[in-house]
């Protein structure tokens, strides 16, 4: 995981952080590279879907020291087909800035979600993503995520599942 060091050599680490009037802006800078916006909506859509549904969107702003390096939005107990069969969690968003990624920053986010899921009384992380060569699909499966064999629109569902430790990590050793 990465960390930062501060001037006076205090080393940080990221965090989440609710999006509050003191980091709104500093949330909707997050910008995702050119050849990625096709596959992640941008935090400004995030934030008003998740004003449109309160009990359900949790979004969060990822945040290094004070430096903002990326945006997420989970979704909790939500009835999956619409029909009061199957209730999910999991990840709804997830917009590593563009000049911060290769630095564990989604790894972190994906553990964070894991550990909040867990936190209420879950055990698995559902995930969807956009499709293609270009799409986070190996990102997500390199975690540990298999596919479900279900689609969401035409986005790929995948699930991991995290286990009862809390404190566990994704990837190799859940459970």
């Amino acid at each position: 995981m990465t960390t930062e060091q501060r001037p006076n050599g205090e080393r940080t680490a990221p965090r989440l952080a609710e999006i509050t009037t003191a980091n709104f802006e500093a949330a909707l800078a997050v910008r995702v590279r050119p050849d990625q916006e096709h596959a992640v909506e941008p935090v400004v859509q995030s934030l008003a879907e998740a004003y449109l549904h309160p009990g359900v969107a949790w979004p969060r702003l990822i945040v290094d020291g004070d430096r903002p390096v990326g945006f997420l939005m989970a979704f909790f107990d939500i009835d999956w087909f619409g029909d009061g069969s199957v209730r999910r969690s999991g990840l709804w968003r997830l917009n590593i800035d563009a000049g911060e990624q290769g630095r564990g920053y989604g790894r972190f986010a994906v553990e964070a979600v894991a550990a909040e899921i867990r936190r209420r009384g879950g055990d698995r992380l559902h995930v969807t993503w956009h499709p293609g060569p270009t799409g986070p699909g190996a990102f997500y499966l390199g975690l540990g995520f298999r596919r479900t064999g279900e689609t969401s629109g035409d986005q790929p569902v995948g699930v991991l599942e995290l286990g009862a430790r809390a404190g566990a990590g994704v990837g190799v050793g859940v459970g």
